[in-house]
């Protein structure tokens, strides 16, 4: 173990030219980038393309690295980016946690227009996912990480702090305010959602 070779130092000498280096420092780490790629995307085949996007990205970027961080936070969270980047492809697999964060809301929509609604319901949940989507994409690049983490992916708080490198009472602040910020733009879907609804009933009813 002693004879073992540092990150800094096979950094150091694939800056230098040896591709060997580079191999060994991705060998050293391809599990465990693997194992939390796997775990954010929860999906074998997207945790590979993501592994493979985080090579390309270090191989690139490896040059700027200055050691400011340990090459492991570094790899993290350039893994913690590229599983993200995924995820927002996936816009069906973001409505799961919709009826968690706001069901007073849903409750009120459903019951004030019951059969309505429930003669439509695939229309009514790819919506969902369409506007859940855009409202994590409009959330702040300080907030959207811990709120896909945390309330997408399941992580714990310990979790997301190790990640991204925050105290859990960070994490806990940011997941709070992310939640209150989805709240208010689901809110103002369903609002926009019940309107339309009322206005095809009211056309309707004119024939």
């Amino acid at each position: 173990m002693s004879g073992q070779k540092t990150d800094n130092q096979l950094i150091e000498e694939f800056k230098n030219g040896s591709t060997e280096s580079f191999e060994l420092l991705i060998n050293r780490y391809k599990d465990k980038a693997y194992s939390l790629a796997s775990r954010l995307t929860r999906n074998q085949e997207d945790a590979e393309e993501v592994l493979q996007d985080v090579f390309v990205s270090v191989y690139r970027k490896i040059h700027a690295f200055e050691g400011k961080s340990t090459f492991s936070s570094w790899l993290y969270r350039v893994t913690v980016n590229a599983a993200l980047m995924k995820i927002r492809k996936r816009k069906q697999d973001q409505s799961v946690s919709l009826e968690d964060m706001m069901p007073h809301v849903q409750e009120s929509l459903m019951s004030k227009n019951g059969d309505q609604i429930n003669g439509d319901t695939a229309t009514l949940r790819a919506e969902i996912a369409i506007a859940l989507d855009e409202a994590i994409r409009t959330l702040p690049d300080e907030y959207r990480p811990v709120f896909v983490l945390r309330d997408v992916n399941g992580l714990t708080s310990k979790e997301v702090g190790e990640i991204l490198n925050l105290t859990i009472p960070a994490v806990k602040s940011r997941l709070h305010r992310s939640r209150l910020m989805m709240r208010r733009k689901l809110v103002d879907f369903y609002q926009e959602y019940q309107g339309q609804q009322q206005d095809q009933g009211q056309k309707a009813g004119n024939f």
